[in-house]
């Protein structure tokens, strides 16, 4: 049994099968593009799904993939199970290969054979084959063809051996393999164990053969054509390759529990003595970084309650170990990323946005959870041992502290208690029917419904919001309105997203390229988490969120609060901002003009007009310039003016920006001194020394005459400056040097490396010319022709074209010499080259094109001179057997 890691396992599956002639096709996302009938991707064969029934072709009929599927509902909800069994998982990789009406059973079963005992090396005695008690023809390929023993593969019925896409159409047989976990039982008592299901085998690739159609009346025709989906489960076989007892303790677990033990501190038998808790954690934040890296969000409905609820359950868990980090998933999603990433490049693509949703939902349900657990204990304390908890009580605390069904059947059931399900979920029901209710209006315009609801509010008396941008970060304000999509709510309770109308409000509205705040509205017993700020139509402001406590209703008096650090860091991104543009136009000219910014707490982008990508220097230079400013410690100071005085004193616009008579301008300086002054509605720190430091990450082009360059200042900045000095830092203890000399010691290395790579090539060389001056001897007549066709020993493609310019050097007419190869590589390589006398006779690329063929490549080239590569380096020597014949036949034409 071959040692591979789990990379390794995944690779060689798609290897193998591309191979041997399968198309590799990208995983699908989890959410199912051409089935709305699923929650989630919960095969390998959904994205296949209309190719099996006729109403889609592609232009392969062999294909291959590893497939990212979810089960968390139906009758593949494996979510009660997730932790205390050792195999079950919300989120998995299903391996498949797929034949639409290519090849059936026979090779379907030849291929699942050969993979698992030679490419993973599995011992064939600890194999064993079930198949459908009425399907003779796989149990006679398996034992008659395939070679496996006749008391390896048991026998089954419709249960476990027959399978249909629904009450009709496609449907078929089946034939699992599975792995023997106490061979020592023998042979004779496969069968009995297989009927019994007493886990003596571990089933982990099944083969379904589609032959038939169900019709209604309960009969099955054949289909005109037969198909096969097989599904291999990663995490199975590389339990079984690993040696492993149980999935989480392979490498595709272990890195995330290895990483949350650090945080606990937890011994190896502590965490052992948790391993619930553990596993839970690691299989609930997999499958949440997966989701939301295909676009899903925390939520109340469908796939985003589905990624709500593991992220939820997952923090409950962790309480019980318990954690102090406030962000221990988000944290930790960053292992998942390293450990994934490289086979679903999607999770490193969207690195940020996972990190950033995760936080915001661990905090969102930190405000509540403890109180919603507490509450729940009490209710439990009333109730008689073994007694059952309501599903209306359920459903309070689902609905008012955002405790998701699931986590409260957990603590339930650990308690000894039963829980109402069907209850909870009337309960819910009514809640959404009464919700429902309170719209005015039906499916109309979405600006129109602001604009009615704006004159509704001033029909009530509602003027018009005091914003105050630049006041104390919480405020006492009321409560106007409820909106949904414009439309105003009588109420809304926890999970549900709403859109708040306040009399006045300290958030700030995107604009100017300034994110809108972020924070907290909050009543008696209430609280709205606010996500977005939006000016749908001039005069109205609606703060976007959802309800996480209690139940909120309109006119009441409430407390709005930012989220001040994030605050902070926008302002100091945004000083910085106009730190650079004043350097830009210092260092490149005053040509230089914005013509577009981004000012997040995170980030900060900058667009302007220069014709030409920033020097190193260049980059340098403007970096340099703002921090000396950011350590002057300059004042920053806002001043409303009229625009024409701000206009005569040279304040800089925002392009495309419209403005009013009065402007409020922002002085980086003194007013006798000033290093930047600008046009700006924002928000900015009050003197530059809060920036801290500014980095230049990124610059390019966005368009003709466009550049953009993108910075960090403040906390990110100083993370950026850790992080390159960690790398500095190993790096020069790895080169065995300090980090002052690494680009001396980098440069010598390179020289080294160059030197030696010119000396394997002269090696190789030279042997290549010795090798070949023995193969001239076998060099044959056809007529009055020389041909010479042999295999050499591995070199480079030069080295080979090469070994043909010696050839006809050699023999510079009536030559025909082609040449094979297995590369360093492993793949075949062949050539071809005639001399130029016999080019009518003899066409190199016309050679080269049939035999590569044989190799299971492809090519061609010059009539002189051609060459290909190809995939089956079994079949090397068959191709060049074949190039002697060819030569020989278009010789004696």
């Amino acid at each position: 049994m071959k040692q591979m890691t789990s990379a390794e396992i995944r690779a060689a599956f798609l290897e193998f099968f591309e191979e041997n002639s399968h198309k590799v096709v990208a995983s699908s996302s989890l959410v199912p593009g051409n089935d709305p009938t699923l929650l989630f991707t919960n095969a390998g064969m959904v994205q296949f799904k209309d190719v099996f029934l006729g109403m889609e072709t592609r232009d392969y009929r062999r294909a291959t993939t590893a497939q990212k599927v979810m089960r968390v509902s139906g009758k593949h909800n494996d979510l009660d199970n997730v932790g205390p069994s050792p195999r079950h998982h919300t989120f998995f990789e299903m391996l498949g290969n797929f034949s639409f009406g290519e090849y059936f059973k026979r090779e379907a079963c030849q291929f699942a054979y050969t993979l698992v005992t030679q490419a993973y090396g599995l011992p064939p005695e600890r194999l064993y084959y079930t198949v459908h008690r009425d399907d003779q023809e796989a149990y006679d390929i398996w034992v008659n063809v395939v070679g496996v023993p006749a008391d390896h593969v048991c026998l089954m019925g419709d249960k476990d051996n027959f399978w249909m896409m629904g009450d009709t159409g496609p449907c078929g047989y089946t034939s699992e393999i599975h792995w023997d976990k106490f061979p020592e039982q023998g042979t004779a008592s496969a069968q009995a164990s297989f009927d019994a299901d007493d886990g003596r085998f571990l089933e982990f690739w099944n083969l379904v053969f589609m032959q038939f159609n169900a019709l209604p009346d309960g009969t099955r025709v054949p289909l005109p054509k037969t198909g096969v989906d097989t599904g291999l489960g990663l995490e199975r076989i590389v339990s079984i390759l690993q040696g492993k007892d149980n999935n989480y303790d392979t490498d595709l677990f272990m890195p995330i529990i290895r990483a949350t033990q650090e945080l606990t501190g937890h011994t190896d038998a502590e965490r052992q003595a948790n391993y619930v808790p553990y596993r839970v954690i690691a299989d609930h934040l997999r499958a949440a970084c997966f989701m939301i890296a295909d676009g899903v969000r925390p939520g109340t409905q469908g796939r985003d309650y589905v990624c709500r609820m593991v992220l939820r359950r997952a923090m409950r868990f962790g309480k019980k170990l318990p954690f102090d980090t406030p962000t221990f998933l988000a944290d930790l999603s960053g292992v998942v990323i390293a450990n994934f990433g490289d086979a679903y490049p999607e999770l490193k693509e969207h690195r940020e946005t996972i990190y950033r949703t995760i936080a915001t939902e661990e905090n969102r349900f930190l405000r509540t959870m403890d109180r919603g657990l507490n509450e729940l204990e009490a209710m439990l304390d009333t109730l008689p041992a073994g007694g059952t908890l309501d599903g209306e009580r359920a459903f309070y605390l689902h609905a008012t502290l955002g405790l998701p069904f699931e986590v409260t059947r957990d603590v339930v059931v650990e308690r000894g208690y039963q829980i109402d399900e069907a209850g909870f979920k009337a309960a819910q029901e009514e809640h959404a029917t009464v919700s429902s209710k309170g719209s005015l209006f039906g499916d109309i315009d979405v600006a129109e419904a602001y604009t009615r609801a704006l004159e509704n509010l001033r029909h009530n008396g509602f003027t018009e919001v005091t914003h105050d941008l630049y006041g104390a970060y919480s405020q006492e304000v009321n409560l106007v309105a409820l909106l949904q999509n414009g439309q105003p709510l009588e109420s809304a309770t926890v999970g549900d997203r709403v859109e708040v109308v306040l009399d006045r409000t300290p958030f700030y509205v995107e604009s100017g390229g300034q994110v809108s705040d972020t924070g907290i509205i909050e009543g008696d017993g209430w609280l709205i988490d606010i996500e977005d700020v939006r000016r749908p139509v001039g005069g109205l402001i609606i703060h976007i969120g959802e309800v996480v406590q209690g139940t909120v209703q309109s006119n009441v008096p409430c407390i709005a609060s930012i989220d001040a650090e994030r605050r902070v860091d926008i302002m100091r991104n945004h000083t910085a901002t106009h730190l650079l543009h004043a350097a830009l136009r210092k260092r490149l000219g005053t040509h230089v003009q914005q013509r577009g910014s981004l000012v997040a707490p995170n980030r900060l982008r900058f667009d302007f007009s220069h014709d030409a990508a920033l020097t190193f220097d260049e980059l340098n230079d403007v970096q340099r310039d703002v921090n000396q400013e950011i350590l002057a410690n300059l004042p920053v100071t806002a001043v409303w003016k009229t625009l024409n005085e701000a206009k005569a004193e040279g304040a800089m616009a925002l392009f495309g920006e419209k403005y009013g008579d009065q402007v409020r301008t922002i002085t980086i300086g003194n007013d006798n001194q000033r290093f930047s002054y600008e046009l700006c509605g924002g928000n900015h720190v009050n003197n530059t020394a809060v920036i801290g430091s500014f980095i230049i990450v990124q610059e390019g082009a966005i368009a003709q005459g466009i550049r953009r360059v993108e910075a960090i200042t403040g906390t990110q900045a100083s993370m950026f400056t850790a992080h390159r000095l960690n790398t500095v830092n190993e790096l020069a203890h790895q080169l065995q040097t300090s980090a002052e000399a690494i680009t001396d010691r980098v440069g010598a290395l390179q020289t080294q490396i160059k030197q030696q790579q010119q000396e394997i090539t002269d090696l190789r060389d030279r042997l290549a010319r010795a090798e070949f001056k023995g193969l001239l001897s076998n060099t044959q007549q056809f007529h009055d022709v020389h041909v010479l066709v042999s295999r050499v020993s591995p070199t480079s493609p030069e080295t080979l074209r090469h070994m043909t310019d010696w050839f006809r050097d050699a023999i510079p007419t009536n030559g025909v010499v082609v040449l094979g190869m297995i590369a360093e590589n492993g793949k075949p390589q062949l050539i071809a080259a005639v001399t130029k006398d016999l080019t009518k006779r003899v066409h190199a690329g016309n050679v080269i094109k049939e035999i590569a063929a044989i190799i299971g490549g492809g090519g061609g080239g010059r009539d002189n001179l051609a060459q290909a590569g190809g995939k089956d380096a079994t079949r090397l020597d068959d191709a060049l057997a074949r190039a002697s014949e060819l030569v020989a036949e278009l010789l004696a034409k």
